[in-house]
């Protein structure tokens, strides 16, 4: 695990070391046990390490290959590799190190950049071929490891963080207006952009070459798809299923130094913990917890930690919590933005408090995102989509959920008005429909409805998941695990149908949230109609009432603490006449939307968070005297 960067001159003009020393700098949290740089013609490579596998200095990077062509910065975990490398050593080929990166190199070396797709694993990749002088640069098939871009003034950049990019010099930090329309309307970004304008992010499961002249090309080598598989019986499936899960866990245990887990009261990191427990008989697990003295409303069960606990005391790890209350998010702010840098999906405080806990007990620790996307976790969710009868009509109605944060479109104008003329012709709908490649004009049925809402969400929530789990791991030097992203247990999930994932897929219904009968509709109304496969898989591993729970998000109450403890911070930050938001937003429009919060006449907590963001982001990144342009002159 590590960090990577990079850029190619396109003019051909030499490429000078304290420009790529700059870069790998930027990114020094992500690899404090050493650094690197190759440097060759017009290109320059960077590298910080991470060391995880194979600690000596024969893993060092970049890495030239034995033959001598190419040349790698390479950020991940190749799970298979030992299995590649016996492949790699029946052709002939010999090793130096224990390494995954030699592995991966060779892999290349021998069988050209098809090799990226027998990797499972998480990784970005950057691989200068020295023949052809052309740079790949790869992403995993589900983008768990980030890897950004830009193009300026004659010069290709990469880099792991866009603050490695920054530091550089050729970009100069500028919001992406357009950006922050698309931010605005789904707490998310669904296109390549970023909130940095000519900052842009390579899709997963994506290659793109750049050859010497910066011609640019793009080949998506993966996609995720959901479909309905032959019919199989529940047994067959848990069966298939228990084998897959038990070896992704196992895969990801590969280390040579300490290996934690993540504890929620849920299943998913209950399951991973209870296997990875037969291995490590001291296994350190985490959970954060949070004070709910003053939570209120649904709020008050956001608490996890004794069901933690009791899966802490029956797996036997040495457990650790941190209990968060309402001015930790306030303290974490500046260095959570600087981490962060683009916001995604929600409050991602609690995930920074976590890597910093995990962090001082080890380098690598196990998550369990994913296994909602995969196993159909969100079942209040995809009834908004049905039924229906055409694909428009679907993105219809899905397209209006997904706007996250205002309450509607002239809402949303009022709030733009300062930027309006900038960014009145962004189709958010358009921006939304081309998440699915190659749509067919009509559904059939609830399991095809239901499989085109979670091929979104995997393009989507959970690429906005890893993404945060990524950066504010690698904040603390910590690397995150997500066993059930190996692409073995993948591919069986996929084709697991329908109704092995959700109950009730026969009593479909067209449900109207303002309707009195809305909370006792039948269709997906209880969570436990999501991930019935999965419950019965896990009850193998959990005790079977958190086998048969409620499915809860890792959320703090922060609807109650915006009205209360850290309302002070609130309009401190956002009533002041000196907060930065107000050159791109309306004031009025803002003190409107906190107002209703406030007083309790709705819920904006997700709002309230975004513009936090966004006025601790422009303080950060923006001004000329802002920490990322110390990031040039360093």
């Amino acid at each position: 695990m590590c960090g990577i960067s990079g850029f190619l001159n396109t003019d051909g003009k030499p490429a000078t070391r304290p420009l790529v020393e700059r870069m790998n700098q930027a990114l020094a949290h992500r690899g404090p046990d050493g650094d690197g740089h190759w440097i060759e013609g017009p290109l320059a490579l960077g590298h910080r390490r991470l060391a995880i596998i194979d600690l000596s200095d024969a893993a060092a990077q970049p890495m030239v290959s034995h033959n001598g062509r190419y040349v790698v910065t390479y950020n991940g975990e190749i799970y298979n590799f030992r299995e590649l490398k016996a492949q790699l050593a029946a052709h002939g080929c010999r090793f130096h190190s224990s390494s995954d990166t030699e592995v991966l190199l060779e892999a290349i070396a021998q069988w050209g950049e098809d090799a990226i797709t027998t990797f499972n694993g998480m990784f970005a990749i950057a691989i200068w071929d020295r023949q052809e002088k052309r740079l790949l640069l790869a992403r995993d098939r589900y983008g768990t490891k980030p890897l950004y871009w830009a193009c300026r003034d004659n010069t290709f950049l990469f880099a792991s963080e866009i603050k490695g990019i920054i530091a550089h010099g050729a970009i100069v930090p500028e919001i992406d207006r357009e950006g922050l329309a698309e931010y605005l309307t789904f707490q998310n970004f669904f296109s390549t952009r970023t909130l940095f304008e000519r900052v842009f992010l390579l899709p997963p499961g994506t290659m793109m070459k750049v050859d010497s002249g910066g011609q640019i090309s793009k080949t998506q080598f993966w996609d995720f798809h959901f479909a309905e598989a032959e019919a199989a019986s529940s047994d067959t499936l848990v069966e298939a299923l228990d084998q897959a899960f038990v070896r992704a866990v196992n895969r990801q245990l590969v280390s040579d130094v300490p290996v934690g887990s993540y504890l929620s009261g849920g299943m998913d990191t209950g399951a991973i913990t209870a296997i990875a427990a037969r291995h490590f008989p001291h296994l350190c697990s985490f959970t954060i917890g949070f004070d709910l003295t003053s939570a209120s409303g649904l709020e008050v069960a956001f608490d996890e930690r004794k069901s933690a606990e009791r899966m802490s005391y029956l797996f036997r790890t040495e457990h650790y919590e941190m209990v968060l209350k309402a001015g930790d998010m306030e303290r974490a702010m500046a260095d959570l933005v600087w981490h962060m840098e683009e916001p995604r999906v929600g409050q991602s405080y609690p995930n920074f408090y976590a890597a910093k806990l995990a962090s001082r007990f080890g380098k690598v620790v196990l998550s369990g995102a994913g296994g909602d996307e995969l196993f159909a976790g969100y079942p209040w969710r995809y009834w908004r989509s049905m039924p229906g009868d055409t694909f428009d009509n679907y993105v219809d109605d899905y397209y209006s959920f997904w706007q996250r944060l205002l309450p509607d479109d002239e809402t949303y104008r009022r709030l733009l008005a300062p930027i309006w003329r900038d960014v009145r012709h962004v189709d958010r709908r358009e921006i939304f429909r081309s998440v699915f490649k190659d749509p067919p004009k009509r559904l059939s049925g609830p399991q095809d409805y239901v499989n085109k809402s979670l091929y979104f969400e995997a393009k989507t929530f959970l690429h906005g998941v890893l993404t945060i789990e990524d950066k504010l791991s690698m904040a603390h030097g910590l690397e995150t695990r997500v066993p059930f992203l190996d692409n073995d247990l993948v591919d069986l999930a996929c084709n697991i149908p329908v109704h092995h994932k959700l109950g009730n897929l026969n009593q479909v219904v067209r449900i109207d949230e303002n309707d009195p009968g809305f909370k006792q509709a039948r269709y997906f109304s209880k969570t436990q109609d999501g991930k019935l496969i999965m419950r019965k898989l896990m009850k193998r591993y959990v005790p079977a009432d958190i086998a048969d729970g409620v499915k809860q998000g890792f959320s703090g109450p922060d609807a109650s603490w915006f009205r209360g403890e850290s309302i002070d911070y609130v309009r401190r930050r956002l009533l002041s006449g000196n907060a930065r938001i107000y050159d791109l937003l309306d004031r009025q429009t803002v003190d409107v939307l906190l107002t209703e919060h406030l007083e309790g006449r709705a819920n904006r907590r997700l709002l309230i968070w975004s513009l936090l963001y966004l006025e601790e982001f422009m303080s950060c990144f923006l001004p000329a005297e802002s920490r990322a342009q110390r990031l040039v002159t360093a």
